[in-house]
This record gives structure tokens, sequence and C-alpha cells, in this order.
């Protein structure tokens, strides 16, 4: 991706929201993909979805910060896991330094796939301080970012852990108490720290690549029925392309925000022929930089549902890679994401194809 060093303040964006409700099950989607530990080809299920009951809250970047999460660091008592695609942060690493020496068992697991330059430096400062780290199996790419803290809290990220990204770049992060998940995120973890072949269990209302992935994202997107919002740094996988086109056929107000890049101008040609609002920030330092991945669905209305994770729209994000995400009901949480990515739209510039 590329890196923003420029501050970007964005005054009616919400910064955190705390989360309530009961749970609810949704529409289910399938969708061809491979196994869940990269075999053959497996229908995927859409997976479970909740209202949070009170376990979810979402730290917008850059308004938050990154001091809630470096917070969580600092209080570990017993146990820090971190699964990470890049980890560039002297600020984290240090603190996991200092958590491994007052005795908490820290883990971290490193993309060594398509990161193993950018995560050696961190690799190896880690292990020289009595933090446990492994690399991520090499035949597939970790763009998982999650912090998991005394079993207990985990966060769930869009952003990579990378200090010179943070404070231009939109991204998205939800801490998530849910007992079933955190249980289902350190159990996931500790068969990839340990190399094992692993089938990620749902909990609550996790969403996995590659075992969910593609089918919740669809179940959020062919659920709307009046209003998408969505913001992600790709539109490389011509199934969610596909199911967007067809939302805006039948009547649903689709507004995509994303960086511009020339990569993915067939699809956003496609996309405002059918119907739907592509809004793009230019590829500039000067700018914000859209590295979030969301999709809203009916924001403030009845069945109301959002999926927000480290997916990006690709195949190989979607189908092959450790990802994960949530899908979720929570009317508190929806109307902070749906309210940063208005803003987002708002100040950005409609696409047209030069």
């Amino acid at each position: 991706m590329r890196r923003l060093l420029v501050p970007v303040v964005l005054g009616a964006a919400m910064a955190v929201a705390g989360c309530h409700g009961l749970t609810a099950q949704l529409g289910a989607a399938t969708s061809p993909g491979p196994g869940p530990d990269g075999g053959s080809p497996a229908v995927q299920a859409a997976g479970p979805v909740s209202a949070g009951s009170g376990t979810l809250r979402v730290l917008a970047e850059p308004q938050a910060g990154m001091a809630s999460i470096y917070k969580l660091i600092t209080g570990a008592r017993s146990s820090i896991d971190l699964t990470m695609y890049e980890l560039k942060d002297t600020t984290a690493e240090d603190d996991l330094a200092a958590a491994a020496k007052r005795g908490v068992d820290v883990r971290v697991i490193l993309d060594q796939h398509l990161e193993k330059s950018s995560n050696t430096t961190a690799y190896d400062f880690l292990t020289a301080h009595r933090v446990h780290v492994t690399w991520a199996p090499s035949g597939t790419t970790y763009h998982q970012k999650t912090l998991t803290v005394d079993g207990k809290t985990s966060v769930i990220m869009t952003l990579n852990m990378v200090s010179e990204d943070y404070p231009g770049t939109r991204d998205f992060a939800v801490i998530d108490t849910g007992k079933a998940d955190v249980a289902a995120i350190v159990a996931t973890f500790n068969a990839d720290f340990a190399h094992r072949a692993v089938t990620p269990p749902d909990g609550a209302d996790l969403v996995w690549s590659p075992t969910n992935s593609e089918a919740a994202i669809l179940a959020v997107i062919n659920s709307a029925k009046h209003t998408l919002a969505v913001e992600n740094e790709e539109m490389d996988d011509p199934v969610i392309t596909k199911a967007l086109e067809a939302a805006a056929k039948r009547g649903v107000d689709v507004q995509i925000v994303m960086t511009a890049e020339s990569e993915w101008d067939t699809a956003f040609g496609e996309l405002v022929k059918a119907g739907a609002h592509v809004r793009l920030y230019a590829d500039s330092s000067s700018v914000l930089y859209i590295h979030a991945k969301a999709v809203v669905a009916d924001a403030g209305r009845a069945g109301q549902q959002m999926f927000v994770g480290s997916e990006n729209f690709s195949a190989a994000s979607l189908l092959h890679n450790r990802e994960l995400g949530i899908r979720t009901t929570n009317s508190s949480l929806i109307s902070a994401v749906a309210a940063v990515i208005a803003d987002d739209y708002a100040g950005a510039t409609p696409y047209s194809r030069s």
C-alpha cells in the first residue's frame, strides 16, 4: 500500500462507539472457494452474525489514534497474542518486549509469504527480547491483523501496525470482548502458531478467510434494500463486484469510497454503469488513503448489518489468505462506521474514466 505521512482530520466522523443489542441470525450466501486449509474447493457458508450484546466497540483511524491498542498491550497480565501482516511500530514492539520482560507470555505470528523483508527487523528485535515469535507458513499470506490480550479481549483490525501509515490512513479496529469470539480467535492462533491445520471457529460473528469471507460479505451486500456504503483497498473480486452491481440495479443506493488505482478502472466503470456511485481519493500523500475494508447495509434501518475486517475484495484475500473480520447488526457500531464512510464519501471525487 502507498504510505501516507500527512495527518487528516474529518470533523463529522465518529471515532468510537459502544454496542448494545441481541444476537440476530440473518440470511446466508454461498460461493465456491478453497477448503479451510487451502485444499480442494468447498462451498462457503456465510457464518453467524451478532449484535454484540455490549461486547463490541469500534475505533476509526486516524482520528482515534493507537493509544487504546497500546494500552491493552501495556496492561496485559498473563498473555498477548498478535497476528500481524506487517509490523513496523517501535512503540508496539517496545511494549511487547516490556510485557515479556515482566512475565507476560507474548506470542507473535508475522507474515513471511509477502512481507518477510518488512517484518525481519521486528522479528529479530522481539526474538531478542523474550517474545515468542514465529513466521506464518510460507505458502500462505497471513493478512490477518489481530491482537488478543489475557484471553479476554481481541482487537480485530483493518490496519497494519506500521507507524508511518497511521497519520493519514482510513482504517477501523473493532475491540471485541465476546467470549465466543475471543475463544475462537485464541484457538485459531494456537493452531497457527504451532503450524497445525485448523478450520477457524465462527464464534458469534467472525468472518474468516479462507472459510467464509466471500460468503459473509455477499450476505451483507445481498441483504441491502435501501443503502450500501463501501470502503476497500481493492476491487478485484468479480463475484463481489457483480453483487454490488446487482444491488445498484435493484434500486439500492450504492456508495463506494476508495483510493484511485487504474487497475480497478474496469470494475469502477461497470459499477457506475450499473448505477453505483463511486468516489475516489487521489493516490497522493496529501490526502486520505482508503485502507479500510467495510460494507454497511441499510444503516439506521430495519435489517441493517455490516462487515468490517482485514479482507480486501480480491480472490486471494477472500479465498486463500488467512484473514479475519466480523459481521454484525449492532446499531451503534454500524452508525459509527457509516458516519465515517459518509464523511469520506463527501470528501472524495466522483469517478470519471480519463
